[in-house]
Formats: structure tokens, C-alpha cells, sequence
């Protein structure tokens, strides 16, 4: 088998997607929609916090089962799950921050333990951490606790700097947006380890998203637009969906799937 036949094997058996600048699109409004709708739940339609985190990690424990069950990757189950879990990660910090009073430097101290304790078990059981090589269930577990911490993570250092360090929404996602940045400068210029530079900008991507989506959706009076979570929610839903239909058509023109005749 030549080198291209694995390379392109290889990619078919991948239960993760190419790193595209759609993918980077999706991530950030996932994360944007994940933390309103977050809110939009547990505040405006008065669910409160538990029932919200209890009713989002059932969805998400649905989502991750849907995409462990297709063993390959699947743009509307693989967005899915990461949507599921933008929330659920959303929920996850501030149950701890809003219900049970743990500061938001303790619970970014204790997610950033937790992220590092994945990535050290995942480095030393499967010697890599690439997301290019997720084709085992092994790795795929790896994989989804990771992202499940980077977004709780990310959402404890975004609401540290705009809340506790009362920096705003505009200025956190601004600072983060120039983070990441330093990273893609690092990445295209100066060779950074594509792995980390990876990592490091999923993690703050995150933080990212969620500063511009606090700043859609809050009131005016909070430092936000005050556009409300239903709006920014369902404004990056669909353009979610539309992104996800465009990256499932091009997917079958690559492989050649044909379309479905009108007659089924």
C-alpha cells in the first residue's frame, strides 16, 4: 500500500473532521450557542440549573452514544454531540460557580488539573494527541473528555476575566481573539507543533465564543447588545445547520455518493 492509499484510509476511518476553516467556523458558534442557550434554559425559561444540567447531559449522553454507534465521522452526529456538550460544559462551570459558591478561580484551577490529567493518560496510553488519528473507541473517549473540559474550562476563564476581573465582554473576547491569533502566528511562522497550537486554540476559542455571545445576548445595562438569548441561540443554530448541510453535501461530492433519485 503506497503512502497516499493509507494517508487517504487513514482519513476515512478518522471519527473526527479535517481541520478546516469551516470547522473553526462551527467550533465558535457552537460555543457561542452553548453558552445561550445555557442561559436561555436555566434563566429565562426558569428551569434553574440542576433540571437544566440534568436534561442537557442526558441529550449529550444520547449525542456521544449516536456518534460512538457510526464508528466514522458524520457532520450532522459529530456537531451534534459537539453542541451537546458546548452546553453541558457551559453548565457544568456554572452549577459549580452559581449553586454551589465555588469561585470561578477554583473551578479554572480544577478544570485545567482535569484537562492536563486527560492529556497526559491519553499522550501515555495512545502516544499521540492528534485529532487527525481518532479511529478507535479508546481514542475517541480520549477525545470527548477533552473537549468536554476545554469547554468547561473555557468557560471558567472567560467569565473570570469579564466578570471577576470586570474587564467586560467586548474586552475578554477581544483579548482572546488576539490569543488566538499569537497562536496561528506560531503555528504558520514559526512552526509550532501542530498538535499544541490545536489544543491550545480549541481551548481559547472557547472563552472566545463566549464573550461574543454574552455580548449578543445579555442587556445593555450588563454590557451587552442586549439581542436575548433566543435570537443569538437560533441565529447560530441555523447558521450551524446551513454550515453542517454544506459540509455534508461537499463530503458525498468527494466520495462521489450519487444523489437520490426523485423516485427514492
Amino acid at each position: 500500500m503506497t503512502a497516499l492509499a493509507r494517508k487517504t484510509q487513514t482519513k476515512a476511518l478518522n471519527r473526527a473532521p479535517e481541520v478546516t476553516l469551516e470547522f473553526w467556523l462551527i467550533k465558535l458558534m457552537a460555543v457561542t450557542m452553548g453558552e445561550t442557550a445555557a442561559d436561555y434554559l436555566a434563566v429565562n425559561l426558569g428551569w434553574g440549573l440542576t433540571a437544566t444540567s440534568l436534561v442537557m447531559s442526558a441529550f449529550l449522553v444520547a449525542a456521544i452514544a449516536l456518534q460512538f454507534a457510526h464508528r466514522r465521522y458524520v457532520p450532522w452526529v459529530y456537531w451534534l454531540a459537539v453542541v451537546m456538550i458546548s452546553i453541558v460544559g457551559t453548565l457544568a462551570t456554572d452549577t459549580l460557580v452559581d449553586t454551589f459558591g465555588v469561585a470561578l478561580t477554583t473551578t479554572t484551577v480544577v478544570f485545567t488539573l482535569a484537562l492536563a490529567a486527560t492529556f497526559a493518560i491519553w499522550r501515555l496510553s495512545e502516544g499521540t494527541l492528534s485529532i487527525h488519528e481518532i479511529f478507535t473507541t479508546r481514542r475517541e473517549a480520549f477525545y470527548w473528555s477533552a473537549i468536554l473540559f476545554t469547554f468547561a474550562l473555557g468557560t471558567a476563564v472567560g467569565d473570570l476575566i469579564a466578570e471577576h476581573y470586570e474587564l467586560g465582554y467586548l474586552t475578554t473576547g477581544l483579548l482572546f481573539a488576539a490569543s488566538v491569533s499569537v497562536i496561528a502566528c506560531a503555528y504558520y511562522a514559526f512552526r509550532l507543533n501542530g498538535v499544541a497550537a490545536f489544543w491550545l486554540a480549541y481551548i481559547l476559542t472557547r472563552p472566545l465564543g463566549a464573550s461574543f455571545g454574552d455580548l449578543l445576548s445579555q442587556p445593555t445595562e450588563y454590557g451587552g447588545l442586549g439581542w436575548g438569548t433566543i435570537v443569538t441561540s437560533v441565529g447560530f443554530l441555523l447558521c450551524i445547520a446551513g454550515l453542517v448541510a454544506f459540509l455534508t453535501f461537499k463530503g458525498r461530492v468527494r466520495s462521489g455518493t450519487p444523489a437520490r433519485s426523485s423516485a427514492g
